[in-house]
């Protein structure tokens, strides 16, 4: 006969197997919740480290590890080195022996984990401590004062095993296994769990909340290096969402939550729709954490109660930013906000900026502008936000000077997980100086917008793309002249290589203005510019527009604008970013294309846990004669 080895399942605690498994079922069968940001590194420097974040060693005890593993396989060393906590932790002291020890015997359940994540079941971990294998030290082991205690851990991973045959049963019987495992495939533990997760979801995603695995086993065959599995489920009734109750709210309320959340009772059960309500309640910004859970039974109506658990943050907040560029100077902003202005989630947000610092010396030229936001989910239904604001602006770039006075309000409607729409009134009054003089401006305007957004990561896109259209309908009521502008833009992305360590990333746009009795009854600031950080880059700042004979800029009718980037991660932290931009301006409303401006550079990537810190040089492929040379854009975020 062959010679098998049955290996443990999840729930079994056996201190080498069982541990293998109940390490990655952590890592795989997390809570939908949401939790609190707190210390982060930058650049070796760590930021918003409270007093509970710094612990204090007891009787500290240096250690030495030398950690051998001999498959020269580098990613099974990399997973060894992450696993082992004396490792990772190998520059800080242990508290008492007896801690050393104790870290060292999980050390060597952690290894054994890693082996099996790597598909290494005939592996050995061996620890010894201070030349003493582990498992022969005292129950309070004493070691030599003065230097550094010695710990050798030597793992032999043996071969790595593959999938043989898989098995299917209960209610999971009829489904093909090789949806959930491929045999022939490496037979990493991970995978295993996953699998098992993977039969419950697609029940509970036929809308079986109470389905459950009733057998997740693992057979090792030593002889031919293959694991056989067999997974068993059991459904369970099907049956629609019921009483929806929420709990640790203190000022939000409640109602709203369950409202807002969109698990209205009597819709089917669905492990997607619970995850997409954590993800919108989230957003609100109003919760430290969120946790949404089915009951372990069902109502006598045959309903499934479910329950939102929450917890509120901090609901008044203020922050700062900053970016550079060599072409538009410095730019600083400030805010301060409310999210839960009246008890459900109303946000109020004040902010202020100023721009081109460093641009000019007459602190009467540079930008500045002071704005008041507010905002009501759920407004007309769940689905909705009503938006208002006021906003004021004293401008100089170098097309126009402007002073003006905004006043809009508006609603957002959600039409789907990746499609909003939007509308709504503005009036604006500016009094404006340009190449024609200067006017006054009272403008009625009808903003509406069309947004696709399907965008794996909105601050680091890596698949998906993001589409809009939006038209503004206008009345200059002094000059009584009508006109509208209408603008589109694409952006996709496209990851290549492991763990899209190459992104492909491109974007066009393009806008026109019709009507008005010419440029000059139409107000500067909703006329067309490019050049800048978010268009062609290498231009200064609304530097590509059609001039008038003394080259003087005008603004445009009409743009086209397209920009290419290749996004390479050198390391998991660090980026370099070529890219090309170009576009045109035209005093028509079609573009003519005699004026293409083009821009070229490269740009370096840092990423963050609040977003990619960038930081860009470009030049003008064809620089207007005594304008820009180069520009250097610092900022957060990707360029689009």
């Amino acid at each position: 006969m062959r010679k098998r080895k049955r290996l443990p399942t999840v729930s079994v605690a056996y201190r080498n197997a069982g541990t293998a498994f109940a390490v990655a079922a952590l890592a795989v069968c997390g809570p939908l919740s949401v939790t609190d940001a707190h210390a982060f590194k930058i650049f070796g420097m760590r930021f918003f480290e409270s007093d509970e974040e710094k612990v204090e060693v007891i009787d500290p005890v240096n250690y030495n590890l030398t950690l051998t593993e001999g498959s020269g396989d580098e990613d099974l060393k990399e997973a060894l080195e992450n696993s082992s906590r004396l490792f990772q932790d190998k520059d800080k002291p242990v508290s008492g022996d007896l801690g050393l020890a104790i870290k060292a015997r999980d050390d060597r359940d952690r290894l054994l984990a890693a082996l099996y994540e790597q598909a290494r079941y005939g592996g050995t971990v061996d620890v010894k401590v201070n030349g003493q294998d582990i498992d022969t030290l005292p129950p309070d082991p004493v070691f030599p004062d003065g230097a550094p205690v010695p710990v050798e851990i030597t793992v032999t991973p043996g071969p790595v095993f593959t999938l043989g045959n898989v098995v299917l049963k209960g209610d999971a019987l009829g489904r093909r296994p090789d949806e959930y495992l491929k045999a022939g495939a490496r037979a990493d533990s991970t995978l295993i769990i996953k699998a098992g997760e993977k039969v419950v979801e697609d029940l509970k995603e036929e809308g079986r909340p109470l389905a459950r695995l009733t057998e997740r086993s693992a057979i090792a065959d030593h002889k031919t290096n293959t694991v056989d599995v067999v997974i068993a489920a059991e459904g369970g009734p099907v049956a629609p969402v019921g009483t929806v109750t929420v709990t640790g709210t203190k000022t939000v309320d409640p109602a709203f939550v369950a409202s807002y959340s969109r698990l209205n009772g009597g819709k089917p059960y669905s492990p997607e729709n619970l995850r997409k309500a954590s993800e919108r309640l989230r957003q609100l910004g109003v919760f430290s954490s969120i946790t949404i859970k089915e009951a372990n039974e069902l109502a006598p109506d045959g309903t499934i109660p479910m329950t939102i658990e929450v917890s509120e943050g901090k609901h008044r907040y203020f922050g700062a930013g900053a970016q550079y560029s060599t072409t538009d100077g410095f730019g600083i902003q400030g805010y301060w906000g409310h999210r839960n202005l009246f008890g459900q989630a109303e946000s109020l947000r004040v902010e202020g900026s100023v721009n081109r610092i460093g641009e000019t010396t007459d602190v009467g030229s540079l930008d500045y502008s002071a704005g008041l936001l507010f905002a009501k989910p759920g407004a007309f239904g769940p689905a909705s936000t009503f938006n208002a604001s006021l906003k004021a602006q004293l401008l100089d770039p170098d097309a126009y000077s402007a002073t003006i006075f905004t006043g809009a309000a508006g609603a957002t409607f959600e039409l789907s997980d990746t499609d909003t729409i939007s509308g709504g009134a503005e009036l604006s009054w500016a009094d404006i100086d340009d190449a024609f003089g200067t006017n006054e401006y009272l403008t009625a305007a009808i903003p509406i917008e069309y947004v696709r957004d399907t965008r794996d990561d909105k601050l680091n896109p890596t698949a998906g793309y993001r589409a809009s259209i939006n038209a503004k309908p206008s009345y200059e009521i002094n000059g009584q002249a009508f006109f509208s502008s209408f603008e589109g833009s694409a952006s996709a992305y496209l990851g290549l290589g492991a763990e899209n360590r190459f992104v492909l990333a491109g974007k066009l746009g393009a806008g026109v203005l019709a009507g008005g009795d010419g440029l000059a009854s139409i107000p500067a600031n909703r006329r067309f510019y490019l050049g800048g950080g978010g268009t062609v880059r290498g231009y200064s700042y609304q530097e590509i527009s059609p001039r008038n004979g003394d080259n003087e800029i005008l603004g445009g009718r009409s743009y086209v604008n397209a920009s290419v980037e290749a996004r390479i991660n050198i390391t998991e932290k660090i980026g370099i970013v070529p890219f090309l931009d170009a576009g045109t301006v035209s005093a028509k409303t079609t573009p003519d294309f005699s004026d293409i401006r083009a821009g070229a550079g490269i740009g370096i990537r840092y990423a963050t846990p609040f977003g990619p810190i960038r930081l860009d040089f470009a030049v003008p492929l064809n620089a207007y004669p005594g304008g820009t040379k180069y520009g250097i854009y610092a900022g957060i975020g990707q360029s689009f």
